[in-house]
This record gives C-alpha cells, sequence and structure tokens, in this order.
C-alpha cells in the first residue's frame, strides 16, 4: 500500500532511528531474513578464535567466516527489500520469501557490494585509525542502493551519495547514534552473568567454570559478546539503510516539487489561466513586434551587441537618461511600463541591447525626441506582453511538473477518513484463543485470591467485661514476655560460658581422624601437604601433569587448612575457600593465580604440558615452604 505524502516528510538521525527500531520490534519479517546470517557470523568467529587459541589451521575457519559474510550480506539485501515493501509497497503484499527471491535475483551484485564494502571499510580505519569510518557515511545504505538496482556495483560510494543527496548529513549522525551498541555491549553482559547468578543462587547447579568464561577479563567471553551485539543489530542496520534512502529521496523530490511550485506566479493565482490558443497568438505577435522594432541595427554592431548583452540595471538606467533627455511624461502608467525589464531572462537580453541603442540613437543621434518616445512607448508595451506570455508558459510547465511529482506513489493521498457522525458498522467480536481465555481466567482467579469479602455492618451490641479475645490478648502478652526472658537467660548463660573457656589453657579443636580419610583419595585432608607434593613429582615423572596439578593444588588446601586459612568442606568451591580466606595477605594473590590455573586444568580440560606444571610448582613452593604457624593446644 501507498505511505501517504505527509508520512515522508523528512526526518532527522533520532526520527530515523526511533522509526527503525519501532520497525524492527513489530516486523517479524528483518529477524527472520537477519538472523540467519548474523548466527552464522557468531559461529564462525568463534569457530576463528578458538582454532587461533589452539594453533590449529586457520584455512577451514577463514573459508567459513567468508561464507558466513557473503550470507549476512544476502540477508541484508533481502531485509532492505522487505523494509521498502512496508514503507512504499510498490510491489503488493511485502513477504519474506518475496524479498528472499528479490535477493537472490540481485545475488551476483550483492556479492560485489560485500566484497566492496569490507574493503572499503577495511581500508578506511586502517588509514584513518577509525575516525573516517564516521566521516565516510554514505556506503552505508550499500545493500540498498543495489536492491534498487541503481548504478553500478563497482561504483558504489558515488551511487550512494548520490541517492542520499541532501540526507548526507542525516546518515551520518545516524552512524554517530548507532554507537549505541557499546551499551548493548555491556548491557548483554550484565544479563548473562546475572542469569548465571540466579541458575547457582536460586536452582543450586554448580557454574563455576561458567562464571570465569563469562569474565571481561577473558578474550573468546569478548568476541562473544562483540559479535553477537553485531547480530542483534543486523535489523536496525538495514532499516535505518532504507529508511535514509526513502528519507533522501523524498528531500530530493520535496525540493523539486517546491522549485516547480515557487515558479507559479503569484498574480495569476487568483484567475484562470488564458486559452492555450490565445497565449501562442500572443507570444508570436509579441516576436514579430520586437523583430520589427530591433531589426534595424547594422551586422557588425549586431554581433558586437550579441558577444555583450546588455543587463536589465543598465537598461533602466540608460533608458531613464533617454526619458530625461527628451522630458517624457512620468506619471505613474509611463513608470510602470518599466517594470517588465527585471523580469526579462538571458534570451531576451541581446534583443533589449539593441532596442535600447536604437531608442539612444533616435533621441541623441537624430535628435527626434517624439520619435524616440512613440519607439520608447511601444517596446516597453511589446516586453510587458512578452513577459506576460512567458509567465503564462512557465506557470503551466511549473504546474504540470507538480502534477507529474504529486502523482507518484508515494504521494499518493490517504483515503478520507469517515465522518465521526456517521457510526462505523460495528464489526463481529472475534474468539479468544486458548491463551487468552487462560490469562483471563488467571486474572480473575488473582483477584478473587487478593480481593478482601466486603465486611459486614457490625452491629452495635453491648460487650461483656470479660470475653475470649481479651483473654487470648493478655495470654499472647504473658507467652511473650516468658519466651524473652528465657532467650535472655539462654543469652547470658552462653556469655559467661565463653569467659570461662577463654580463660582456660586453650581452644579444644576437634579434628577428623585420618585413619577416615585415609581411604578417600580425593579428599584434601587424606594426605599431609608433603604427601601431596611428592605424589605430584611422581605423576610429573610419569607424564601425568593434569593429575600432577591436581595433588598440588589439593597440597595446598591442606596446608592453609591445617594454618587456619581456609576451612576445607567438599561442598564448597576452589573460589569459595578464596572468598573465605582468613590467611596471610601476601598469599591471597599466589592463591587466586593458582585456583584460575587449577580450574582452567582441570575443569577446562585445557592441556597441561612440562612448562605449565613447573609454572604451577614455582607458584605453590613458596606456599608450602613457608614455616607454619604455632599449632594451638590440644589442636
Amino acid at each position: 500500500m501507498a505511505v501517504s505524502a505527509l508520512e515522508l516528510r523528512p526526518r532527522n538521525a533520532v526520527a530515523l532511528m526511533d522509526a527503525a527500531l519501532r520497525l524492527c520490534t513489530r516486523n517479524a519479517g528483518v529477524w527472520a531474513l537477519t538472523l540467519p546470517g548474523g548466527a552464522a557470523v557468531v559461529a564462525a568467529m568463534l569457530y576463528l578464535a578458538e582454532s587461533v587459541r589452539m594453533g590449529w589451521p586457520l584455512v577451514v575457519p577463514s573459508l567459513l567466516l567468508t561464507l558466513a559474510w557473503f550470507l549476512r550480506g544476502l540477508g541484508q539485501g533481502a531485509t532492505c527489500h522487505y523494509v521498502q515493501e512496508l514503507l512504499l509497497g510498490t510491489q503488493g503484499e511485502p513477504s519474506a520469501w518475496a524479498s528472499l527471491k528479490a535477493a537472490l535475483g540481485r545475488m551476483p551484485a550483492l556479492f560485489i557490494a560485500v566484497a566492496y564494502l569490507l574493503g572499503l571499510n577495511t581500508l578506511v580505519v586502517m588509514l584513518t585509525g577509525g575516525f573516517g569510518y564516521i566521516l565516510l557515511q554514505s556506503h552505508g545504505v550499500g545493500y540498498a542502493a543495489v536492491m534498487q538496482g541503481r548504478g553500478s556495483p563497482l561504483k558504489l560510494y558515488g551511487t550512494c551519495s548520490r541517492l542520499l543527496g541532501p540526507a548526507r548529513g542525516t546518515a551520518l549522525w545516524v552512524r554517530v547514534l548507532m554507537s549505541v551498541q557499546v551499551l548493548a555491549f555491556f548491557n548483554l553482559h550484565i544479563a548473562l552473568n546475572f542469569l548465571l547468578l540466579l541458575g547457582r543462587k536460586l536452582v543450586g547447579v554448580d557454574l563455576t567454570f561458567a562464571e570465569r568464561f563469562a569474565s571481561l577479563d577473558n578474550g573468546q567471553w569478548l568476541i562473544f559478546l562483540a559479535v553477537t551485539t553485531f547480530a542483534l543489530f543486523e535489523p536496525v542496520r538495514a532499516a535505518t539503510a532504507t529508511l535514509l534512502l526513502v528519507d533522501g529521496r523524498v528531500r530530493q523530490e520535496g525540493l523539486d516539487l517546491l522549485a516547480s511550485v515557487q515558479q507559479l506566479p503569484s498574480r495569476d493565482l487568483g484567475r484562470p489561466l488564458p486559452p492555450p490558443g490565445a497565449t501562442r497568438g500572443a507570444a508570436m505577435l509579441a516576436v514579430v513586434l520586437g523583430l520589427g522594432l530591433l531589426t534595424a541595427a547594422p551586422a557588425h554592431a549586431q554581433d558586437a551587441e550579441d558577444a555583450n548583452p546588455l543587463a536589465p540595471a543598465e537598461a533602466l538606467r540608460r533608458l531613464s537618461e533617454v526619458t530625461e533627455a527628451c522630458e517624457a511624461s512620468t506619471d505613474e502608467d509611463t513608470a510602470g511600463l518599466y517594470a517588465p525589464l527585471e523580469s526579462l531572462g538571458p534570451a531576451e537580453a541581446v534583443k533589449l541591447d539593441r532596442f535600447v541603442r536604437r531608442v539612444e540613437r533616435q533621441a541623441f543621434d537624430e535628435e527626434d525626441c517624439d520619435k524616440a518616445r512613440a519607439t520608447l512607448t511601444q517596446g516597453l508595451t511589446t516586453m510587458g506582453a512578452t513577459v506576460d506570455a512567458q509567465a503564462r508558459a512557465d506557470a503551466r510547465a511549473a504546474a504540470a511538473r507538480a502534477k507529474d511529482i504529486l502523482a507518484r506513489p508515494e504521494f499518493a493521498e490517504a483515503a478520507p477518513k469517515a465522518e465521526k457522525d456517521a457510526p462505523e458498522p460495528a464489526a463481529p467480536p472475534e474468539t479468544p484463543g486458548w491463551w487468552q481465555r487462560f490469562i483471563d481466567w488467571l486474572g480473575a482467579q488473582l483477584k478473587k485470591l487478593f480481593e478482601r469479602e466486603p465486611a459486614e455492618p457490625r452491629k452495635e451490641t453491648a460487650q461483656p467485661f470479660l470475653t475470649g479475645a481479651s483473654v487470648a490478648n493478655v495470654l499472647v502478652v504473658v507467652l511473650v514476655t516468658l519466651t524473652l526472658a528465657v532467650l535472655g537467660v539462654v543469652l547470658l548463660r552462653a556469655l559467661n560460658r565463653d569467659k570461662r573457656r577463654a580463660g582456660a589453657e586453650g581452644v579444644q579443636v576437634s579434628t577428623v581422624d585420618a585413619s577416615t580419610l585415609a581411604g578417600d583419595a580425593h579428599h584434601a585432608l587424606s594426605r599431609p601437604p608433603e604427601g601431596w607434593a611428592h605424589l605430584a613429582d611422581e605423576l610429573a615423572a610419569r607424564g601425568a601433569y593434569r593429575e600432577a596439578v591436581r595433588s598440588l593444588y589439593l597440597a595446598l588446601l591442606s596446608r592453609l587448612h591445617r594454618d587456619g586459612a581456609i576451612l576445607y568442606d567438599e561442598t564448597l568451591s576452589n573460589w569459595d575457600y578464596l572468598s573465605q580466606f582468613r590467611g596471610r595477605a601476601e598469599w591471597k594473590a599466589p592463591f587466586r593465580e593458582l585456583t584460575r590455573r587449577f580450574d582452567f586444568a582441570w575443569y577446562g580440560n585445557l592441556p597441561v604440558g612440562v612448562d605449565g606444571y613447573r609454572e604451577f610448582r614455582a607458584l605453590t613452593e613458596p606456599l608450602l615452604a613457608a614455616p607454619s604457624r604455632p599449632e594451638v593446644a590440644r589442636a
């Protein structure tokens, strides 16, 4: 369907961004066309990053990323076509399948545009440090311009600049507003970490490794956030590109329409134009009279006059001198004859020059003022008729041009609204679906649950002195008082017992029997720190470096538990030990680094070599070899 011309008025950058966001939130077609390409780019980018980190060959990941980028360009072209059909409706009802077919029909041009834009953006970013990416904004509508089939894809930037026209400044500010993707980047990070927190606190799932992965100090996580944010803004890019082209077209055609309307003479707006035959007759008469008045100049003088035509202001000055020299009448009628001189165009400048020279020759050379006055009056009258005829012809041309512009589909008038007085026929009520019926039923149940029953009017009756309610109130007060008294006595006894224990020889510490833990190979307290360290060296000698790293970490936990820095419990995670660390302040930083390396090696299944084990051993050695604190008595 065609959009009303009132809806296609020029917009600023904020209005265009707002329109693009509302269009993306209300139409599933833009998401269906852009999400496949965006998801392919995300997957290919993550695969490439993993290949770089693991040292795998990069041929296959690079090829997959290239194919995903071309798929993304195809989706952008289809989305631009879909948005254009939503706005203008030149080919009937918009459909995602029809837009996809249109993009497939222009697939070679779209692929050329993908390579062109990728090379141009890379070159601009490398040469200008990213600053020129904002200033060179016209190619941002490249896919939309290709789908319109205007210009060559190899000259895409020039085509985009021409199609944008006056909207190039708006495109610059739209690109600046697209920096909102930075906020979306951080909001996505916060939202995903909040979901992990809910999963750990509410559901009780161990998500330690996931939380460590979803950290800003992890390069793979940053790449995932960046490409996901880029994919989520794909519909907005396609919508803003199409809206910018429509805005540029409206601005250009609006300027043409304004220029055509301004050519309509204001003095002829109140009366109808003469018939075409009469206008042509007046124009021919003016031409004949003008030729008759201006044919007395010699051939050589005519060439000199044609080479340097006379300006209307200079002609008016020279004719005024002739009028003063011949003492002609200067009443309002004669003075009004000079008005057409200012309306003469460049085509009549040569004829005006000849006319002025002829009048000056009759007045000054021949000294025949009567003849000069007659020639002047007749020539000015003829010029007025010529200007009027030309103005009517220009008015008809301007009106025809304005009608041609307004006859285009995008300026079609909206259907007239029905009068308010005429009642509209009531549409038959639609049967609500099962989901709406369920929502209505649930709302009714919640309303019944939280709605208070109307209180019955209380009847004034004589109240007895002693009732059940008063007795219950007294009992509640007595029970609360007794409970508080008992709690106070228990608290005092506990405080006195703590004081007596503080004055005794030491603190009684109960430990787990070592014989009970000897059979549990996964318990850190089943061996002393020296035993775990010795086992780690044996495992490293056999090449089992991951198991050796685990043994060193258990030796560290055993040592910290013995020193009282942590309280070992199998139900706690490694990062819980770090958050509850009560040991020496200088040990906390190496303990955090050892915990991070152990999680990535043991739970993340990262390969550990001899160098990795030696580094882990070097970090653990100062903590294991440090002198122990004096043990508490009877511990």
